[in-house]
């Protein structure tokens, strides 16, 4: 059973939940295409697991996760998992239309078109119920505000979402049809602009706050402590580097890995290999360590990825690894350290 934690929590969310999620983006055909049956014994093995936290977005695979998910979902006691899923896209008709993005190798036929407008997020979240066939979402999220996305348009897109997204997500929250509101993205400078401009609950942070990087510990993480936020990290596996057997060819940030970041993860895989712990685990618990963090969120395709994933972070890992660490500079000297792991009853959040 995977364990969970009391000081773990999401604000006015009224659920269980776990310290170990699953982000849905792979079952929307992320890179490679799944079947529907090996998507939902994806998600069966993770709730076998103890898995209660479900997150997803639009945009993977251009209403397809959300789909699957729902399906599932809807097989399970509402009051038992906590769902998470996002504004800031709408999905527009292809019909005979060429498709204007491949990062999903769906076949929904659908294009994916950026909208931070209040009416936009209104209709995102109605749309996204419909999707799911769900009455309620309990985590509600503005996708993708960074300059990844945008580039040089991206001061203009993200005052779009604080003015328009934002108070639409507030007057949701207010309503109590969301628990929580937030934003997910992979930029930790962008979340944390976005923090001090709105009463914000959560985050998604992807990739960011990782055993590889750990920028976001200095001034954004504090933040959150300061405001009672708490997180959702995604990518704890920077895309793969930290997971891969191959870490010369791994990817990192969803493309080849640049040198620095290889040589990096060979160095903690090295002093891992010396503690005789594999480096997914230690990657799960150290993310899953930081006082701010509510969940830790995985992406599988396969229900054998999950079971392993459920494994790693329960797996005893030598206090001496995290202090060979420290003296390699690989991690920060104030870092949070893992706890042992303690299978526990769902606390209540």
């Amino acid at each position: 059973m995977i364990p969970s934690f009391s000081r773990h929590n999401f604000n006015n969310v009224s659920c269980s939940a776990t310290i170990l999620g699953i982000g849905t983006a792979p079952l929307g055909n992320m890179f490679a295409t799944i079947s529907e049956q090996d998507a939902w014994q994806c998600l069966e093995q993770a709730w076998v697991d103890g898995v209660r936290v479900f997150d997803t977005a639009p945009f993977y695979g251009y209403g397809l996760a959300e789909r699957r998910l729902g399906d599932f979902l809807r097989t399970k006691p509402r009051d038992e998992f906590v769902l998470s899923t996002k504004v800031g896209r709408l999905l527009a008709p292809r019909r005979d239309s060429k498709p204007t993005d491949t990062f999903f190798l769906s076949n929904m036929p659908f294009n994916p078109v950026y909208d931070y407008s209040y009416a936009g997020a209104l209709r995102s979240y109605e749309d996204s119920l419909q999707r799911l066939g769900l009455d309620r979402i309990d985590i509600l999220l503005i996708h993708d505000t960074g300059v990844a996305e945008h580039g040089a348009d991206q001061p203009r897109m993200f005052e779009q979402a604080m003015e328009g997204s934002a108070k639409a997500l507030r007057e949701l929250r207010e309503q109590q049809v969301v628990g929580s509101i937030g934003m997910g993205l992979n930029e930790w400078e962008v979340a944390e602009a976005g923090l001090q401009r709105v009463d914000f609950d959560t985050f998604l942070l992807a990739g960011r706050y990782t055993l590889l990087e750990q920028l976001s510990a200095k001034s954004f993480l504090p933040l959150c402590a300061q405001k009672g936020v708490k997180l959702m990290l995604g990518g704890v596996f920077n895309s793969g580097i930290l997971v891969s057997d191959d870490t010369e060819s791994a990817t990192w940030n969803y493309a080849t890995a640049p040198r620095d970041k290889i040589d990096r993860a060979l160095q903690l895989k090295s002093i891992c290999a010396r503690h005789e712990v594999p480096l997914p685990a230690a990657a799960l618990q150290f993310a899953a360590a930081h006082p701010q963090v509510a969940t830790v969120l995985v992406g599988t395709r396969h229900a054998s990825e999950n079971a392993a994933s459920a494994q790693w972070l329960q797996l005893p890992i030598p206090v001496g690894m995290w202090t060979d660490l420290r003296d390699e500079g690989l991690i920060a000297a104030d870092a949070p350290s893992p706890a042992p792991v303690v299978s526990a009853s769902l606390p209540a959040l």
